[in-house]
């Protein structure tokens, strides 16, 4: 019925002006219309084998929607891969989870936070944990991408302060990044406070950029994604140590696009368990 009424419409539009080839009265001429253009994209993917300084920046205030695993639950994912019909790996972790929720994250300006101060060097902070309760500070180079420390979002807030400043910057990703480069970096902590609680302690980070492939995620693939392994041993002044897994695909221009936290004191680089699966995603409700 609604087809039938809009070519109904469109056949007396066109019969009433066939009835106007003798209408005297002209309209006044008019230029032609003129958009503003297109904003230039920031960056645009070039799919060279490598991802530099200025493919991987931070959009401050821009939101990005991830879906993240409940608490709690945990998801199994695959980080071996297989290799397609073109002859590349690709990693599928496109499985639909009813239960996952959606995580919007953004990262934001250090200047105006309570911590401030405790990063001289510091340029922009995200969300550390999936709550939002702790943030990360970082700074950004031609070299690489630092991660400064630690903070609390709130001042005071009822679980008790944290504020953990490393005595030198954390390298996370350095430029060029490559398949196949690995590094360790050791931030130390003095006269910190964790939860409230005088804290010290050594943090080391031992970084390997696996390889690159196609990551098939549920709302959509990239084509060359690059698989980063990160393992953190903390280990505080008093108290025992412990140690963590994280495994990241990392996007020219896009930045993280999927990650997985494997449970505490995993052994295995190539987990199957994950704590916590976020994986990106478009027009997420």
């Amino acid at each position: 019925m609604r087809r039938r009424a809009i070519m109904r419409c469109l056949w007396l539009c066109g019969s009433l002006a066939a009835g106007c080839d003798d209408n005297l009265t002209h309209p006044p001429d008019r230029d032609a219309w003129e958009g503003d253009g297109l904003t230039p994209l920031l960056c645009v993917p070039n799919l060279d084998g490598r991802i530099d300084a200025d493919e991987l920046r931070a959009a401050i205030g821009v939101p990005v929607s991830y879906l993240v695993s409940p608490a709690g639950e945990t998801r199994t994912i695959d980080q071996v891969g297989g290799i397609g019909p073109d002859g590349r790996t690709f990693w599928d972790w496109g499985a639909d989870y009813a239960s996952d929720r959606v995580l919007r994250v953004e990262a934001t300006n250090l200047a105006g936070k309570w911590y401030a101060s405790s990063f001289p060097t510091g340029e922009f902070v995200t969300p550390l944990d999936a709550a939002g309760t702790t943030e990360a500070v970082y700074r950004h180079d031609d070299t690489g991408l630092y991660l400064l420390g630690v903070a609390s979002t709130e001042e005071s807030p009822a679980a008790g302060r944290t504020l953990l400043a490393y005595a030198s910057p954390v390298l996370v990703y350095r430029f060029p990044l490559l398949p196949g480069d690995r590094w360790v970096s050791v931030g130390e902590v003095a006269g910190g406070t964790l939860r409230g609680l005088p804290y010290a302690g050594r943090d080391t980070y031992e970084v390997e950029v696996v390889g690159a492939g196609r990551l098939i995620l549920p709302d959509l693939e990239f084509s060359q994604a690059m698989l980063v392994r990160v393992r953190t041993v903390i280990e505080p002044a008093a108290g025992a140590s412990v140690s963590q897994r994280q495994s990241s695909f990392v996007f020219e221009c896009f930045g993280e696009v999927a990650r997985a936290v494997s449970r505490p004191d995993e052994p295995d680089p190539s987990f199957s368990i994950a704590q916590e699966l976020r994986r990106f995603g478009l027009g997420l409700d």
